[in-house]
């Protein structure tokens, strides 16, 4: 499903932080990607969205490469294959919780006719994830475990094919991270979306089918 071939990848202040690396990730599977801060989780992460151009190697998705991707194509690919979790939640504060999570279909020019079906299958996430009594309420309004579930129900709305997380549960205490920890696990065998997370949580880790460790720019699979 994604390929990642011989990507690099330097920084003036940091030197190289990817050095060729390679990565294969099946459709409907879930991998961890473990290392140090500063060792490219993120970077790599960024890689795989279209947000960060490596400076050397290719990135494949369903055997097509989209690295050359224009910056159109690529926003076009992350709002519709891609959903992103981040360490921090960041939803806007002006908006309730159902229209935050609403929020990507907006960059879809055909979400209008779809916007009833889109308001159910919302309706149905919140609901597994436990937020379908937050609807209406305010980012301010609610816990850090309620809003990184609003995220993540956002990061699902326009069904992408992978789920990319940063740190997901990195900001949570521990009943909230093995909370987020447990829908992430089952929204990915229901729903077979592909998870790749980045974390420096074992717990989080071990859950993954697939565990990973970036070290000196390259992944190593680690049990």
């Amino acid at each position: 499903m994604l390929k990642i071939k011989e990507i690099s990848k330097s920084y003036m202040q940091r030197g190289v932080v990817l050095n060729k690396l390679n990565l294969e990730i099946r459709r409907g599977s879930s991998v961890a990607i473990t290392g140090p801060s500063g060792s490219g989780k993120t970077t790599l992460l960024n890689i795989i969205g279209l947000l960060t151009k490596a400076d050397e190697g290719k990135v494949f998705f369903h055997d097509q490469e989209i690295s050359h991707y224009s910056a159109d194509d690529a926003a076009e690919y992350r709002n519709k294959k891609i959903g992103f979790i981040f360490q921090d939640h960041l939803l806007l504060s002006y908006l309730t919780v159902y229209e935050n999570i609403m929020l990507p279909l907006m960059a879809d020019k055909h979400a209008g006719k779809r916007s009833s079906e889109a308001s159910d299958y919302a309706l149905t996430l919140m609901e597994k994830t436990g937020i379908s009594n937050l609807k209406n309420k305010f980012p301010a309004e609610i816990s850090g475990g309620e809003a990184q579930r609003a995220t993540l129900v956002r990061a699902l709305i326009n069904k992408p094919e992978i789920i990319l997380a940063d740190e997901p549960t990195g900001s949570l205490d521990a009943v909230n991270a093995e909370m987020l920890t447990q829908i992430l696990v089952d929204l990915n065998k229901e729903l077979g979306t592909t998870l790749v997370v980045v974390t420096h949580s074992e717990k989080l880790a071990k859950r993954m089918q697939k565990k990973m460790r970036i070290e000196k720019g390259i992944l190593i699979e680690t049990e």
